[in-house]
């Protein structure tokens, strides 16, 4: 089962950082991470969504792909690849792989201007070890489907990260 977690941080950089260390622990075997999402609100209240994978795009290569190879069997390659990229990309484009975009969407207009919301769906982690990494970038949990004593230490590491001065 996957759990989600959402931090917000003072900026969109930040969230960034915090996103990146996550990769290089999944890297480490540390941690498996199905998506992770950064969702930024600008001056306008517009919710800006960062993700990793564009579903449309990669819907209109498969799409152009597999309407080439359609083509090529029917004596028309140029009109199987565009046919194949539009429908590819309209695929992809009602599809939504991992954090559903309007739930990211409802609860990032809670964000003020300029903080980011990192959003991850984590499949399994090595829990302590992962705090441990992130723990120094502070944060504020905004939801998270953890058990409640899961979610206290998460609360607790990014608390005590908030209080430290910087150096």
């Amino acid at each position: 089962m996957s759990d989600l977690i959402v931090i917000v941080y003072p900026t969109e950089a930040k969230a960034e950082e915090v996103r990146e260390r996550l990769f290089d622990l999944q890297k480490q075997y540390l941690i498996k991470i199905s998506d992770a999402v950064i969702a930024t609100k600008n001056e306008a209240g517009k919710i800006k969504l960062n993700q990793l994978l564009n579903t449309t795009a990669a819907g209109a290569v498969s799409g152009s792909f597999w309407g080439l190879l359609i083509g090529v069997l029917f004596l028309n390659p140029l009109l199987g690849v565009a046919v194949g990229a539009a429908s590819g990309a309209l695929g992809g484009a009602m599809s939504d792989f991992g954090i559903n975009d309007a739930f990211m969407k409802e609860l990032s207009g809670s964000l003020q201007p300029g903080n980011g919301a990192l959003f991850v769906l984590v499949q399994e982690m090595t829990a302590d070890k992962v705090l441990k990494e992130i723990a120094g970038f502070g944060g504020v949990v905004l939801k998270t489907s953890l058990d409640e004593s899961k979610e206290q230490v998460l609360r607790d590491a990014l608390q005590k990260a908030s209080a430290t001065p910087a150096s």
